[in-house]
């Protein structure tokens, strides 16, 4: 990020933290990217916050200020976030539709990439995630997406999003990162290891930088290109002293 960028976004998170401290009430930020989500983690403020996107594994989420993410379900806090399916109005002649096709049709519309979060495609539907601000009119306005008519309608989030995947077992040489993307994503370490040089990883949010990092359980990692997974722990030292671990595959 330019630093310009990045210290206007950082004035905003200020501002909001701040806002959230003086009224007592939950202040949000639009969708942040992964190098926005690194540049809030970077920061101290006067007040709790958490980050979500609007399932267990969202790469984009917006930042919430004054709660804690624990909290946010006793307080009755409900973030605004809300799921919209955008599906072939004839599923016999529609093309086959790709995440490029619906983010390109969207943007079309002059809707910001801010107001949008995660597109889970599903039975060749795609499942958006956006701010409540801008739901109604990607329901009212989004008619075709490739050469396909599609229908727009808030719906429940579809499974893939609202269960977690069930867990897989690897093993590992040890908890390091770089081996542990190379075992989930079945590349050398070497190859690992130049994906966290490039800048392609981040551990919950924060770019990760040291191949020899040891992961946290529950820590959610993404290597942009490929997916993410949650780390869940180790289970079992093998006979030949190697890890068997849990993990979970976005």
């Amino acid at each position: 990020m330019a630093e310009d960028d990045t210290r206007k976004l950082i004035n905003r998170f200020e501002e909001l933290a701040s806002r959230a401290d003086k009224l007592g009430f939950p202040q949000e930020t639009k969708f942040l990217n992964l190098a926005e989500q690194n540049v809030l983690q970077t920061r101290f403020f006067p007040v709790p916050y958490f980050l979500f996107g609007g399932y267990p594994g969202a790469e984009r989420r917006i930042a919430v200020f004054g709660l804690e993410e624990a909290q946010a379900g006793e307080s009755g806090y409900s973030a605004p976030i809300v799921c919209v399916a955008i599906a072939p109005a004839a599923r016999k002649f529609s093309d086959e539709l790709t995440h490029r096709d619906f983010l390109g049709s969207l943007m079309a519309l002059g809707i910001t990439r801010e107001v949008l979060g995660d597109i889970i495609i599903q039975d060749n539907t795609g499942y958006l995630f956006c701010l409540d601000s801008i739901a109604d009119y990607v329901t009212e306005n989004l008619e075709e997406v490739k050469h396909t008519t599609v229908r727009c309608a808030r719906c429940e989030p579809p499974r893939a999003a609202a269960n977690e995947p069930e867990p897989i077992s690897a093993v590992i040489a040890s908890e390091r990162l770089d081996a542990m993307i190379a075992a989930v994503y079945r590349v050398s370490r070497e190859e690992a290891r130049l994906l966290i040089e490039k800048g392609l990883v981040y551990i919950d949010g924060r770019l990760a930088v040291k191949p020899a990092v040891t992961l946290k359980e529950d820590a959610l990692v993404t290597v942009r290109g490929k997916g993410r997974f949650r780390f869940l722990g180790v289970e079992r030292e093998t006979k030949k002293q190697k890890l068997r671990v849990r993990v979970t595959v976005y």
